[in-house]
């Protein structure tokens, strides 16, 4: 189901930019600490994964269904990484790269903190920077 949801996601938003070889291992990467899924009665339309990078934790993964868009899914995918990886005892950051979409928006609406830009090749026509946020420290703290 995660699959599915990915490809419409990929089709209609361009996420991810390049599509993985093998979706299902791609959506569940080495490190993970956690991975977690929104539903909408039986239906999955939304997902998450929470990853080791070190001492730190990243979220990764993130993805709604964008026929449910607009309903706060997202935020609260995103916060949920936030409540865990505070849990953990772990810093928390994300990366996404620059090609405007409405992912960046929502993590600058979420109160997180651009930290850095990096030059990517692998962007194509579509993004040429990764941009990494960190999370806000009033939500990391509670």
């Amino acid at each position: 189901m995660c699959v599915e949801v990915l490809r419409s996601v990929h089709e209609l938003a361009g996420y991810p930019i390049n599509w993985p070889g093998d979706p299902g291992r791609w959506l569940t990467p080495e490190g993970a600490l956690g991975c977690w899924v929104a539903v909408d009665g039986r239906r999955v339309v939304g997902h998450v994964v929470l990853t080791a990078v070190g001492e730190r934790a990243e979220v990764e993964r993130l993805f709604v269904d964008p026929g449910v868009g607009r309903r706060g899914i997202g935020r609260q995918l995103l916060e949920h990484c936030v409540v865990m990886a505070a849990e953990l005892g772990r810093e928390l950051s994300l990366e996404v790269v620059d090609n405007g979409g409405a992912a960046v928006r929502l993590y600058r609406r979420a109160g997180w903190v651009e930290t850095g830009r990096t030059a990517i090749d692998w962007g194509g026509e579509y993004a040429s920077e990764l941009i990494r946020f960190a999370a806000p420290a009033d939500l990391t703290r509670q």
